[in-house]
């Protein structure tokens, strides 16, 4: 979706300031956020991508006003009530007051925190060959899907060429909207600045993007600006 979370290449916001010796979190309530959220998606309540378009389709005004882990709890506020998970007389309360639906993967316990502290795979096998390789002259499609997808609104409709191919991996638009993992090739494709910004652009700048198949389309580079 064309969110305002989709910034790149946009001016106005200033420089990224750098926090040197940053904390993992600067408020407990932060770890609880995280952990809350990696529990409901270690017992199949709700996967990453949902939650990334959760926060995705947070109001403009909120999204910009809330630091990085408010962001994460109202995300999966709204995610666990629209999928009647939890009641809002339960959020009201701040703590449950009847039993949860059953999750697929089941009740989380103890034993479970190692399993999700873990760093999980999204490499999965796929059928068919690449269809692209290495030095191929590829076009990203003009997408304005209102689903989630990865493909960043400033590389759309512009012209790249494929440096590598990463392997297939789990398909961040199909999974967001629960239709399982749909896996596909994904791409690291690099784009000159000028072809995204202009002539005016610097000469020497270039943008890698990661990229899945179905972003892409073969194309024929009309001028050399790389």
């Amino acid at each position: 979706m064309n969110g305002v979370h989709d910034m790149g290449g946009m001016d106005g916001f200033g420089k990224v300031e750098v926090e040197l010796n940053e904390p993992p979190f600067h408020h407990p309530w932060e770890g609880r956020v995280m952990a809350m959220s990696r529990a409901v998606g270690a017992n199949g309540g709700v996967n990453i991508d949902m939650q990334r378009f959760s926060r995705e389709s947070l109001p403009p005004a909120v999204y910009l006003a809330s630091s990085y882990y408010r962001k994460w709890f109202l995300a999966l506020r709204q995610l666990l009530l629209d999928r009647k998970m939890i009641g809002i007389d339960e959020v009201a309360a701040g703590h449950s007051l009847r039993p949860s639906p059953p999750l697929p993967r089941g009740t989380f316990s103890l034993q479970d925190v190692g399993r999700v502290t873990a760093r999980g795979s999204f490499q999965r096998e796929v059928s068919a060959s690449p269809i692209f390789k290495p030095g191929d002259v590829v076009r990203a499609k003009n997408i304005n899907p209102v689903t989630h997808t990865r493909l960043p609104r400033y590389v759309r409709g512009h012209i790249g060429t494929i440096e590598r191919i990463n392997g297939s991996h789990v398909f961040p638009d199909s999974s967001a909207q629960g239709k399982g993992d749909d896996p596909q090739w994904l791409y690291t494709v690099v784009f000159s600045g000028r072809e995204l910004w202009g002539a005016e652009a610097d000469p020497t700048l270039n943008v890698s993007v990661e990229a899945f198949e179905p972003y892409l389309d073969p194309a024929r580079r009309q001028h050399d600006d790389r």
